[in-house]
């Protein structure tokens, strides 16, 4: 860890470490459950702009990204609190076709895979 961390960088480090610990962090691009501690750190450190494997001005960017992330509530913790929701929602005041389709599946609606978001709307909503 960085030696002298500014007080937003403390705060997200303990975000992204409190997401671990409830089992709530989540991987990159893979959206796999984060098992590994190390990892953890890893993901803490980077989000918070402290890693010393980058540059200072990429970590100058990841920070202000993680920062506008959680001012939109878009992190793991302010979902699992009721705070938070995705871009799309946000935007659209509707549901993602992921929503969608995670209903869909619930209600074992035939032919699901192959809907788009419009069809599976009127599917979730006719069932």
């Amino acid at each position: 860890m960085a030696s002298h961390q500014s007080k937003p960088q403390k705060e997200t480090v303990g975000r992204v470490m409190h997401e671990f610990k409830h089992g709530e962090l989540r991987s990159g691009a893979s959206g796999k459950k984060v098992k590994n501690p190390r990892q953890a750190i890893a993901i803490a450190l980077s989000e918070a702009g402290a890693s010393n494997q980058q540059s200072p001005q990429v970590n100058k960017q990841h920070l202000r990204r993680t920062k506008a992330k959680e001012a939109r509530g878009e992190t793991a913790q302010a979902e699992a609190e009721g705070r938070g929701g995705s871009k799309a929602h946000v935007r659209s005041r509707g549901h993602t076709r992921a929503d969608l389709y995670r209903k869909a599946r619930e209600r074992d609606i035939p032919g699901r895979s192959k809907m788009s978001k419009s069809e599976l709307e009127r599917a979730v909503r006719d069932r």
